[in-house]
């Protein structure tokens, strides 16, 4: 098994905590709303949201894939970080063992927030990765924080 790491940043006006709140602890509910083109649904299967839950998202009809489920491995309230890993479906394909990921949210000087957003890709056996995929998940995500950085926007007064 190959393990490859990738390491991102985004920066966002939305301060750490209302971000935290809504991009991570009530995903579940936010990304379908702000992204119905992609997502129908999100749910926990197992478990009550803290670690060891796992997720289910079920994306859209005509999407490139039909469903991903997650597990939480971690969440920290206070100092905003959520890890998880995606053990089903989606982006695995015959490939994949899991993709792990960890997101930090930390403060801005400006107010705003910055992501620091790390991935692992867990092959399996000596499989070898098509970067084009992990490019083209990577706008997928980046396209998705944005529309939850626009509804935050248009929305002042919501996860405060």
């Amino acid at each position: 098994m190959g393990v490859f790491k990738y390491e991102d940043e985004a920066t966002s006006v939305i301060p750490p905590a209302r971000l935290f709140k809504s991009f991570v602890l009530d995903a579940d509910n936010l990304i379908p709303k702000v992204a119905p083109q992609n997502v129908s649904s999100a749910e926990n299967i197992e478990g009550n949201g803290g670690p060891g839950t796992i997720k289910k998202i079920t994306f859209t009809e005509g999407s490139h894939f039909k469903y991903m489920k997650h597990k939480v491995d971690e969440i920290d309230h206070a100092n905003f970080k959520y890890c998880y890993s995606v053990i089903e479906g989606g982006p695995l394909g015959n490939t994949l063992e899991k993709i792990s990921y960890q997101i930090k949210i930390v403060a801005a000087h400006d107010g705003g927030s910055i992501l620091k957003i790390t991935s692992e890709y867990h092959t399996k056996g000596d499989c070898k990765l098509d970067e084009e995929e992990i490019k083209a998940g990577k706008e997928k995500a980046a396209g998705l924080f944005k529309a939850v950085e626009g509804y935050l926007l248009a929305h002042p007064d919501t996860y405060c």
